[in-house]
């Protein structure tokens, strides 16, 4: 109706930004018209598709907080915490660096509605378990790891409403498109099963391996499914916009940049730098989705819901680069040692 359309209006005219092609911001202020009159919410997606989506988001989602919960062991937890200087750095660069970087990049590529608030959310999620694996092909500090993913993990219940509160300040109206309270609500309901993985690993460690393995299955399976299902639809090309593409592309990469230096400016170990690194870059792409998916109205949110997913596809890529040339790196200097170690001084080979 013309009600629906006028009150909608605030979420279509950020298709209109200069660095989006003119093409397709038409397709994508068409696909948001579309949006805006759909009962399903989801331009090319029938209800029944937008709900499979939905219950894959967050059955992924719970396999992964109560795998994360049992790798929690609170002897570890207390030991960095009464050690706390690499924690809090990483930390201090997790919720620093990230939602500053989507702020300042948002600014940049004038983003407007929907897509500021979703470019928000990815930077101002805690780190995610894939940041485990990748300190583990970095040779980082696993126990800063997994206590860092934990502690931000257990933050995001104040830290993330607070800082897309204060971030979604700098444009206007965005922050009357943030549900606050159901963020809070959400997050809070995910904490649960991160809890119910902690008793699990204290009381029955045995089946804490089974959630585990299940966690590296279940979230490839999940993912390659809600991209198949979504990439069907002509609504998967909003999130394919040249200034969300680049967003995605460019924040990894200072998230790891930034999260190696500041650490590096701490003082702290070369294996704990890699691991703040990592911790750093890797955000919650599972828990960006279905906030996203679950916390906003499908009709505010779109196919933007998959934005994270795009995010995480560049994060993982430029991580898996990185570890491409540190081990290269790691070989290189071996060989180095090794051909000095086998010299005998004062002896020349003829």
């Amino acid at each position: 109706s013309m009600q629906t359309h006028g009150d909608r209006s605030h979420i279509m005219d950020y298709t209109t930004g200069p660095l989006l092609y003119p093409s397709l911001g038409q397709n994508v202020s068409f696909l948001f018209n579309l949006t805006a009159n759909s009962s399903s919410g989801y331009a090319g997606l029938s209800p029944q598709t937008s709900s499979t989506i939905g219950t894959i988001l967050i059955v992924a989602l719970t396999i992964n907080m109560v795998s994360m919960g049992c790798t929690m062991e609170a002897t570890k937890i207390m030991k960095n915490i009464l050690k706390p200087k690499g924690v809090a750095t990483a930390i201090l660069s997790q919720y620093g660096v990230m939602p500053l970087t989507a702020f300042v990049l948002s600014k940049a590529f004038q983003l407007q509605g929907m897509m500021t608030v979703a470019v928000l959310v990815c930077g101002c999620s805690p780190g995610g378990a894939f940041s485990n694996i990748l300190a583990l092909a970095l040779k980082g500090d696993m126990n800063l790891s997994i206590v860092m993913t934990s502690c931000s993990t257990l933050l995001a219940l104040g830290m993330m409403p607070l800082l897309l509160y204060i971030y979604c300040q700098g444009f206007a109206n965005v922050h009357k498109l943030v549900p606050y309270t159901q963020i809070v609500i959400s997050l809070a309901l995910i904490l649960v099963p991160c809890g119910v993985g902690i008793v699990i690993n204290h009381y029955r460690p045995k089946y804490a391996n089974i959630f585990l393995k299940v966690r590296a299955s279940g979230e490839s399976v999940a993912t390659v499914i809600v991209m198949l299902v979504v990439e069907m639809g002509e609504a998967f090309m909003t999130v394919l916009a040249p200034s969300l593409m680049a967003i995605s592309f460019i924040m990894p990469l200072i998230g790891y940049s930034f999260g190696f230096v500041i650490s590096s400016l701490f003082k702290l170990s070369h294996s704990q730098r890699r691991t703040v690194a990592m911790e750093t870059g890797c955000q919650n792409i599972q828990l960006c989705s279905t906030i996203l998916k679950v916390a906003f109205p499908p009709e505010e949110t779109g196919p933007l819901f998959m934005f994270p997913m795009i995010f995480g596809i560049f994060q993982l890529s430029e991580a898996a680069a990185l570890i491409v040339l540190f081990r290269c790196y790691e070989r290189f200097t071996s060989k180095e040692k090794g051909n000095g170690d086998g010299r005998i001084p004062g002896v020349h080979a003829r």
